[in-house]
């Protein structure tokens, strides 16, 4: 099986140094899928191709007790799937991890690419490509399988990611028993994409196999992690339930409606998933998205639907660039302020000026701050032990940690302080997220 990837970034020879292969040299590489060769049809300054070609042996697929021969004849060999999947996991792994010590500006920077795939299941991969920005187009060979070349500007790291993770779900199944270590495979790969997707569930679903146990772990994950809708998750469910993200958002509104308060700061809101609760209440008067990334407040935007938004709501609502451990006074006066699952993201060493920010300068009546409870992680069935819940957390606190942190907090800057356990509680280890409520001593802001 063959993939090609043509860009005319220029340099287009750049391409070698992303991809970890030089282009002057034809390299092989011996993976548990077959023997994967790794040429450059061309490579000049103008326009270089790179070409994977995957040799299978069709022999050693149907190896074991029961084989007939009737297991010979199928297209494993030659139609693109799992089996180029781990072949581009193996081959060009660094560059799929977005590493490039040589040209590290380069491997964060969108390139032209042109992905072609002369045999691939074709029938989802407009469906499945064309939200993540890539125009496709297919040339039939049969109802099945497609001649299929993608187009667009996209950073190398994250097209072979998109590959990794669609190529699998287009074939429909795998060459290998998909057991729960595939969770983890699949929201590394999905990571900053995948909870956007309008077909998350199909493309979970069809990646992990169809196994019940598995996609309800990938969506929970996928929902505490990246907020995905919690409705959305829940109609994805054979049984549906109440996600954790979703438990966490409604233990902070009736926190928040205890402290009687009516205008809120979000703190580090990324894409805005307490937002789009709280412009729903109209109790909440005046709501204020904070974050210090442009992009998350864009993907909030959106996903409010500001530009459709009646006036009576879009002018309750105000989004803001500001870094949440730099002092700004702007931000000063408000009832509430809530940081949900946002410290765990800061440096250890940036925790005083957050405390600093929030606490002394912006001083809101009351703070509510969430947050994983580390003893927890051992009962999430296919989270690694020693990993955290998410790559970009800097630490996760046990409920004594952030007990001392919370306490230290509320002693400094004039607070009391209780602390709020959210989701399912275990006799032993607590609930998965951990909250902290601080009540300014003087009653007012």
């Amino acid at each position: 099986m063959l993939l090609t990837m043509t860009t005319t970034h220029q340099p287009a020879t750049d391409l070698g140094h992303l991809l970890h292969k030089h282009p002057d040299r034809a390299q092989s590489f011996t993976t548990s899928s077959g023997v994967a060769h790794v040429f450059y049809p061309k490579a000049t300054n103008e326009e270089c191709t790179v070409a994977l070609l995957l040799e299978v042996d069709p022999i050693a697929l149907v190896r074991g007790p029961g084989s007939t021969l009737t297991q010979y004849v199928n297209d494993r060999p030659y139609a693109a799937g799992s089996l180029l999947t781990v072949a581009l996991g193996s081959v060009f792994r660094t560059a799929m991890n977005g590493r490039s010590e040589s040209y590290p500006e380069l491997a964060n920077t969108p390139i032209p690419l042109v992905i072609r795939i002369p045999a691939l299941p074709h029938r989802l991969a407009d469906r499945l490509f064309t939200p993540l920005g890539w125009t496709v187009e297919i040339t039939e060979h049969s109802e099945r399988y497609g001649d299929v070349t993608l187009t667009g500007t996209v950073r190398l790291s994250d097209a072979l990611k998109h590959l990794y993770v669609l190529l699998p779900v287009l074939d429909g199944g795998k060459h290998y028993w998909v057991a729960a270590d595939e969770v983890d495979k699949l929201l590394k790969a999905g990571d900053g994409w995948l909870s956007q997707h309008p077909d998350k569930e199909l493309i979970t679903t069809r990646y992990l196999a169809r196994k019940r146990p598995l996609i309800t772990s990938a969506l929970e994950r996928l929902a505490d992690v990246d907020e995905v809708e919690p409705e959305e998750l829940d109609n994805a469910l054979t049984e549906p339930k109440i996600s954790l993200a979703a438990q966490r958002k409604e233990a902070v509104i009736k926190a928040l409606k205890q402290a009687a308060a009516q205008r809120v700061l979000d703190l580090g809101c990324g894409g805005g998933a307490l937002l789009r609760e709280l412009v729903k209440d109209p109790g909440f008067t005046e709501i204020h998205g904070v974050d210090v990334s442009a992009k998350a407040l864009q993907e909030a935007a959106r996903k409010l639907h500001l530009d459709r938004m009646d006036d009576h709501r879009r002018e309750r609502i105000t989004l803001r660039q500001s870094a949440l451990t730099y002092a700004d006074t702007a931000l000063a006066g408000y009832d509430a302020a809530v940081l949900m699952e946002v410290v765990e993201h800061v440096d250890p060493s940036r925790l005083p000026a957050l405390e600093h920010s929030v606490f002394t300068v912006a001083r809101p009546r009351t703070v509510l701050v969430t947050t994983p409870n580390v003893e927890y992680n051992p009962l999430f069935e296919t989270l690694p032990e020693g990993q955290m819940r998410h790559s970009d957390h800097r630490f996760e606190w046990t409920r004594a940690e952030f007990q001392e942190w919370a306490d230290g907090v509320a002693a400094r800057r004039g607070y009391t302080v209780s602390h709020v356990p959210i989701g399912p509680e275990d006799a032993e280890r607590g609930a998965p997220t951990q909250m902290a409520v601080f009540t300014s001593k003087g009653g007012k802001n």
